[in-house]
């Protein structure tokens, strides 16, 4: 069997989900990406939060992981296993097909072979659907993830922003972005700017239970 790695440089790092985790055998830190990542992308599963793509303007390399898959995993399994996680689909039947026509919201698999030690390193491509990448926009978009569902699970834009940082992940609008969430928050850190949003939630949500009394 080929020797079959993953790139990840986004929330695949700390939660690679259920169906793909039993298969990572190794984690290699501080691969830079050989293409550029911002905050690109509201994803609908993180309340329209935040999330970095590839990009080609703007951006820059980044330190990511590679995934290391074990040795009974072909490159079709690999390729479905990573689909799946990326699309939220938990259907095991389910299988990934390059789109004939593509959209800026199709999951796109791409592979790296020429890469050291590995037959194919797979990574996952995504079209950007913000239009205005700026700081003040990104933090608005972040703010309002973490006031819905998303923000209650632990899954908006404020959380994957955090988690980003744990993983030692630097985009060029990151500094900025944080700062104008905290700022439009009035906060002085992110684990403050969701408890306070979460917080504000909740007692909205009590005034429409009694009325406001």
């Amino acid at each position: 069997m080929p020797k079959i790695g993953i790139l990840a440089y986004g929330s695949l790092i700390e939660d690679p989900g259920g169906e793909l985790s039993p298969y990572i055998v190794k984690k290699i830190p501080n691969v830079a990406t050989p293409f550029n990542i911002e905050f690109a992308r509201k994803s609908r599963k993180r309340g329209d939060g935040p999330t970095v793509i590839p990009v080609k303007n703007g951006g820059s390399s980044v330190k990511a992981y590679i995934l290391e898959l074990n040795d009974n995993i072909d490159i079709e399994k690999a390729k479905d296993l990573l689909w799946r996680r990326e699309t939220g689909d938990k259907d095991s039947n389910s299988h990934y097909a390059l789109p004939k026509n593509q959209t800026v919201n199709h999951v796109i698999i791409e592979s790296i072979s020429d890469y050291p030690d590995f037959d194919h390193i797979l990574y996952t491509n995504i079209g950007s659907n913000i239009d205005n990448l700026d700081p003040v926009n990104l933090a608005k978009l972040a703010i309002d993830s973490a006031k819905s569902s998303a923000g209650e699970k632990g899954e908006d834009g404020i959380n994957y922003l955090l988690s980003v940082k744990r993983q030692g992940i630097l985009t060029p609008l990151m500094p900025d972005y944080e700062k104008e969430i905290l700022k439009q928050t009035d906060t002085e850190s992110l684990e403050e700017a969701i408890s306070k949003i979460r917080k504000e939630v909740e007692h909205n949500k009590t005034l429409q239970l009694t009325g406001g009394s």
